[in-house]
């Protein structure tokens, strides 16, 4: 008997002021855009998940591979390839979302440094294919419901540590209730090791974004200090702001 594909949500946008917003079939936001500055990142938790900038030396950043699991609306994806000039590979689902970032949101061609992957999260990180070749892992796999991250085990983290240089990192972007965001984060300890686990507070809007390390690192507050102030020189993130609401877990 042939399977049947799930049905994937409509997608659409609303602009409100000068933010492009992108939505799966519900009010839920997906996704943000700032119209004057498509390349800059809008929404507070996806600049959060830049925050693997504060363990790799600036200068290098060029040199390393990005991968989003979860387009949205390309802001990773973009921030990435135009402001940092990684190599960057985005790996999409819904060939609407993939359709709607080129047409509403800015989203360039694939070239030498950027490409595009419709396909599944889970299969793509269980591949060889990709094993220890990721130096930047961005994680914000929600549906259009957004109630919990759409893969989540255990399993599916130890997938995504593979994945990962000797000094990779991922970001992962948690939202929903407490006791989600708490089975989540101890699945991520489980994959990763407790001691290469960092978080940051939640946001205004319930986003809690946690960062894993493939190796341990203890940098110190003055590096990081120092590794902050560099981030906000050369890209705008607000990194200092970080350093409030950051820490080991």
């Amino acid at each position: 008997m042939k399977s049947v594909a799930p049905k994937l949500p409509e997608v659409n946008f609303s602009d409100q002021g000068d933010v492009r917003y992108l939505h799966l079939g519900t009010e839920w936001i997906q996704g943000s855009m700032l119209l004057d500055a498509p390349y800059e990142i809008e929404l507070e938790y996806v600049q959060r998940m830049m925050a693997w900038l504060l363990f790799v030396e600036p200068q290098g950043v060029a040199k390393r591979h990005a991968m989003q699991l979860g387009l949205g609306a390309a802001s990773l994806t973009k921030f990435c390839h135009k402001k940092l000039r990684m190599t960057t590979t985005a790996i999409e689902l819904n060939p609407q979302v993939v359709a709607a970032c080129r047409l509403w949101f800015k989203l360039p061609k694939d070239d030498a440094r950027l490409s595009v992957v419709l396909g599944d999260a889970a299969q793509v990180v269980a591949h060889e294919h990709w094993r220890g070749r990721i130096d930047a892992l961005q994680v914000d796999l929600y549906d259009h419901e957004a109630a919990a991250p759409v893969l989540d085990s255990e399993g599916f983290y130890r997938d995504c540590r593979r994945l990962l240089t000797e000094d990779g990192c991922m970001t992962v972007n948690l939202f929903g209730r407490s006791s989600s965001y708490e089975r989540s984060l101890e699945r991520i300890r489980s994959a990763f090791g407790a001691e290469a686990v960092w978080a940051f507070k939640p946001t205004r809007e319930g986003n809690t974004v946690v960062l894993a390390l493939r190796e341990p690192m203890q940098p110190t507050r003055a590096q990081m200090s120092q590794r902050a102030d560099e981030i906000e020189a050369r890209w705008g993130l607000p990194a200092k702001k970080w350093l409030r609401v950051f820490k080991a877990t």
